[in-house]
C-alpha cells in the first residue's frame, strides 16, 4: 500500500491561519483612494496636545479651542502692571512740601533767580482792601535785597483743584488778591509751577527783565 502524499512533497504548500486573517485586516484598516481618512491605527509618533505648538500641532490648537469661552490657560496671562497714583492725589500739605516747593525753587532758579526764599505757612491773609481773620495756606517766596520782591499764593481750600490766590510786592504793602490759574479743569504740578514762573516773568521780576 502506497503512504499518503504529503502537501510538501506534492509541491503544494498548506494555507496559513495568519494567511487567512491577513487580508481581511489589511483591507480594514487600509487608507481609501478615493478620499484622505485617518485610522485608528495608533502610532508612536503622533505629538503630546499638551506639549506641542498649536500652530505646528492641531491636536494642540483644539485643546486650546475647546477651552471655556476660547480663554488662555492661567500660565500663558499676563498680570497688568498696576499704575502708580499720581503726585497731585497726594494729600495737599505732602504735595507742596515734597514735589511743589522743590520743583518751583528749581523752575525759578532756571530763571536767573539764585537767592530764592521759599516758605509754606498757614498764615491770615494780608491783602490791600481785603482783610481777614482766618488763616490760609501759603506759599511766600522773597528774593533781591532781604526780601524786596516778594510773591504769595493763596491755598484756602486746602486743595490744589480749589480756589487760588495770588499777590506780589516790592517792598509796599501787598497788590490786590487776584485770581489763579481760575480757567484750568485740572491743575497738576506742572501747571501750577509753569503758572506762577509765567506770571512772576509778567511782573518782569525775571530773566533780564
Amino acid at each position: 500500500m502506497a503512504d499518503p502524499t504529503n502537501h510538501n512533497q506534492a509541491g503544494e504548500v498548506a494555507p496559513s491561519t495568519v494567511d487567512k486573517q491577513a487580508p481581511s485586516v489589511a483591507e480594514e484598516h487600509a487608507p481609501s483612494t478615493d478620499s484622505p481618512e485617518a485610522t485608528d491605527i495608533p502610532t508612536a509618533n503622533a505629538p503630546d496636545p499638551k506639549a506641542a505648538n498649536p500652530e505646528d500641532n492641531p491636536n494642540a490648537a483644539e485643546t486650546d479651542a475647546a477651552s471655556p469661552k476660547g480663554e488662555k490657560p492661567a500660565a500663558a496671562k499676563v498680570a497688568k502692571k498696576e499704575k502708580a497714583p499720581a503726585v497731585e492725589d497726594k494729600p495737599f500739605v505732602e504735595f507742596i512740601q515734597q514735589d511743589y516747593l522743590p520743583a518751583l525753587q528749581k523752575a525759578i532758579a532756571q530763571q536767573g533767580v539764585q537767592d530764592l526764599q521759599v516758605s509754606f505757612a498757614k498764615q491770615k491773609v494780608l491783602i490791600t482792601g481785603f482783610e481777614s481773620a482766618e488763616e490760609c495756606w501759603q506759599i511766600i517766596g522773597s528774593w533781591s535785597e532781604i526780601g524786596r520782591r516778594q510773591f504769595n499764593l493763596y491755598f484756602p481750600e486746602e486743595n490744589i483743584q480749589g480756589k487760588k490766590g495770588f499777590s506780589c510786592n516790592e517792598g509796599k504793602k501787598p497788590s490786590t488778591l487776584e485770581s489763579f490759574l481760575i480757567d484750568e479743569r485740572k491743575t497738576t504740578l506742572d501747571l501750577l509751577v509753569f503758572g506762577l514762573v509765567q506770571r512772576l516773568d509778567g511782573q518782569k521780576w525775571l530773566g533780564r527783565n
